[in-house]
């Protein structure tokens, strides 16, 4: 390599953000879907371990999801998107093998969420985690599960698996499992009955614990800005309506999460005026025969795309 194409390639390095993603699983549709909305723009397909994006300095890299805090942390990446659950595991087990395990949480997204639980087979009786005592736990969490058990002064066996875990019971490998459950149903369908979460995840942006260079720091903190203008979108409502000047207070108390409202004069109507407000709350079909019982008509709530404050 040449002397220029190496200083090039390192002008590069300090200008492209490269940020690590899920390359399949839970978080990778909606991880993809902010990306978009982001404004990202990607040829690649999923197949392809490292894209480039098109519009932005921006690289993604797809890997599987308990890659991505080691690559955060040895600082091969800048930046990553996991599940709280994956990176606390993962910490814990790189701290066990003298590892490094610095990192800097930026803000947790409004998607991937899950729960760490214990569940027991049916037909079990449950009076709480001292229950566990000298049983079998099969888990792909091991470190959680001991951190959550030695709290509680549990004596147990660790059985660690890596898929499957809610056949453990009826395989006779485990009397118990302590693993991710979304729904339950899968629980269900194996005989199994979730009796108590102990730890509780969402999906999470890091960054490596050290600083960035700026260029790679202007870009991220775009990217956060757009974000969080993307999830408080997501969370938010404009809604719109006629509604008598006489109970515009009360009107104000009702609607949920409303910031100030525009006030619009409706021409031929004084005792009427048009009210404009974001709601930052979920607005339930209750909320609006509120409303309306307060007078108010042409109701109309409507989702926000992009929102910045």
């Amino acid at each position: 390599m040449s002397i220029t194409t190496a200083s090039s390639e390192q002008a590069m390095e300090k200008k492209r953000l490269r940020i690590a993603i899920q390359k399949s699983g839970r978080l990778t549709d909606d991880t993809e879907k902010l990306f978009r909305a982001a404004g990202l723009k990607f040829n690649e397909s999923r197949d392809h371990l490292l894209a480039h994006a098109e519009n932005l300095p921006i690289d993604i890299l797809r890997v599987r999801d308990d890659d991505i805090p080691g690559l955060v942390m040895d600082h091969v990446v800048d930046l990553g998107i996991v599940g709280q659950n994956v990176l606390e595991e993962t910490a814990m087990q790189r701290e066990v093998d003298g590892m490094p395990t610095g990192y800097t949480q930026v803000m947790i997204m409004n998607f991937g969420d899950c729960r760490l639980s214990v569940a027991v087979p049916s037909e079990d009786d449950w009076h709480g985690l001292k229950d566990l005592e000298g049983k079998k736990i099969a888990t792909t969490y091991p470190f959680l599960l001991r951190r959550v058990l030695k709290a509680q002064g549990v004596n147990y066996k660790a059985v660690i698996l890596n898929g499957s875990v809610e056949v453990a019971p009826r395989a006779g490998l485990a009397d118990a499992i302590c693993d991710l459950v979304c729904t339950g149903a899968t629980l269900q369908s194996n005989g199994l009955k979730e009796v108590e979460t102990v730890y509780t995840s969402k999906a999470v942006l890091i960054s490596r614990d050290q600083p960035l260079y700026p260029e790679k720091q202007r870009m991220l903190d775009i990217l956060v800005q757009r974000f969080k203008g993307i999830m408080a979108a997501a969370e938010s409502k404009y809604i719109m309506m006629n509604a008598p000047k006489a109970r515009l207070e009360e009107i104000r108390k009702i609607l949920p999460g409303a910031e100030n409202p525009s006030i619009i004069a409706l021409d031929g109507n004084p005792d009427r005026v048009a009210m404009h407000v974001v709601s930052r709350e979920k607005v339930f079909w209750e909320t609006l025969e509120q409303l309306k019982k307060l007078g108010a008509t042409s109701i109309l709530v409507v989702p926000i795309e992009k929102m910045l404050d």
